[in-house]
């Protein structure tokens, strides 16, 4: 990671006065584990697509739009937002999750760094590893059941991206 908190730092606000960093790539690239780190290294908030509730068959596209209206659109605006997140575990809101106006937000999930909202992102990370690498992780972390589940997905998320153009606007490209 080296110089990337510093050159995110010394980029202009984006998203009114915050500089917003997407961290953007397919499932089990390992965006939630880089977007874990750099918050380490910039002091501050991630939020996850993971954090906002879409069913499997809506596709990456989906659980966008609650992130916008809730956090994005205030920010812009100069003032906090907030959301609350979805507890995967109990199939239900849990609790509020607090956006303060800061220097640096990072959102990590498909399709954070969508070309609808590019103006408002100062920095973008796309991860990315072979589909094996990935479908091995994923179903590491969530179980060999959702196997197929995890494929349709792969192919949701292939045909999302490639509409969407999503790594051609990366800052920073990295394999894992």
């Amino acid at each position: 990671m080296n110089d990337l908190p510093a050159r995110i730092a010394a980029l202009p606000p984006s998203c009114g006065p915050v500089r917003l960093v997407a961290v953007d790539g397919p499932a089990g690239s390992g965006k939630t584990t880089f977007a874990g780190r750099l918050a380490g290294e910039l002091g501050c908030q991630v939020i996850h697509s993971d954090d906002f509730p879409v069913p499997w068959e809506e596709g990456p596209g989906a659980w966008f739009h609650a992130l916008e209206r809730q956090v994005l659109r205030p920010l812009r605006q100069g003032l906090p937002g907030g959301f609350r997140r979805y507890d995967w575990v109990r199939d239900a809101y849990a609790e509020w999750v607090a956006v303060p106006v800061a220097p640096v937000l990072i959102i990590e999930g498909v399709g954070t760094a969508r070309a609808s909202v590019a103006e408002l992102v100062a920095y973008t990370v796309w991860l990315e590893a072979a589909e094996p690498v990935r479908l091995r992780r994923v179903l590491e972390r969530d179980g060999a059941a959702l196997e197929p589940r995890w494929k349709e997905w792969f192919e949701a998320e292939r045909a999302w991206f490639a509409e969407d153009r999503t790594r051609e606007r990366a800052d920073l490209v990295i394999t894992t």
